[in-house]
């Protein structure tokens, strides 16, 4: 075969490609709209605070947000549902950097519904698991797309900052259910000195991706908004501590200082 005949095959494969990518994206922001209406227990269902004989409930472990911190999810639904019909639109099909991440953010929405399922299902412990892949597609997504700049502000509204939005989120999660998984398996003894010593893992995870992503408000607003959730829970209620208060609030105060101190010097440059 002569490479002239070749190219139109080649040339005919990637949008062939892009059209499957882009439409996965849709699809499955679409059922992760639907699974967490299921999980919400919007349909009869067991809500996920209930589910598992309430292990991540808002007062389950001393790292778990208040219940008003979970409306959060609204928003980050509300922008994957924009980033599917971004990414469809005809002028963005062969997007580069919607093929660098389409596919991960695709796995995310996955992961997503099995998390709610595994949840629902009782299996915290396989839950973490579910989490920590989820966490893992979002940092590779995330990371790519800070890798490049956004085209324009609608592009980073919808794709930066949802997909900011969403790792920042799902970072406090994975610590509230790894710490619920570990409640449950019985470890609570010396709860608050762990509990300070999570934290403090997160604020670090916090300003180390505030400095390396140049200050991206989406992330530092979702897990400081998480961390602030988790002292305000800790300062009320039936799982009340000082000293997780205290460490949740001093650690949501760093990663939004460290945030906003990274993008002023990222703008300075």
């Amino acid at each position: 075969m002569s490479t002239a005949s070749a190219l139109p095959r080649s040339a005919g494969r990637a949008p062939s490609r892009d059209g499957l990518r882009r439409g996965v994206v849709a699809v499955g922001a679409l059922v992760a709209v639907v699974g967490s209406a299921v999980g919400s227990g919007a349909f009869g269902g067991t809500p996920i605070a209930e589910a598992a004989g309430g292990a991540l409930s808002a007062d389950a472990t001393l790292v778990a947000p208040a219940g008003p911190a979970f409306a959060i999810w609204s928003v980050v639904y509300a922008g994957l549902v924009a980033l599917a019909v971004w990414q469809s639109l005809p002028a963005h099909a062969r997007d580069e950097r919607q093929r660098a991440t389409g596919w991960w953010v695709a796995a995310s929405l996955l992961l997503n519904l099995v998390w709610i399922a595994t949840v629902q299902a009782g299996w915290v412990g396989a839950s973490v698991a579910v989490i920590a892949a989820l966490l893992a597609v979002l940092v590779v997504a995330f990371g790519r797309l800070v890798a490049t700049r956004p085209r324009s502000r609608v592009e980073a509204v919808v794709v930066d900052g949802t997909v900011g939005l969403y790792l920042g989120w799902v970072s406090i999660a994975t610590v509230a259910n790894a710490a619920a998984a570990l409640k449950q398996a019985g470890l609570t003894t010396a709860e608050p000195v762990w509990a300070v010593a999570v934290l403090a893992v997160a604020a670090a995870v916090g300003v180390f991706t505030a400095v390396r992503s140049h200050g991206r408000l989406a992330f530092g607003a979702a897990l400081t908004w998480g961390l602030a959730w988790v002292c305000a829970g800790r300062l009320s209620g039936t799982d009340s501590s000082t000293a997780a208060a205290v460490a949740a609030g001093a650690a949501a105060a760093v990663v939004a200082g460290t945030t906003a101190a990274a993008r002023l010097r990222a703008r300075r440059r």
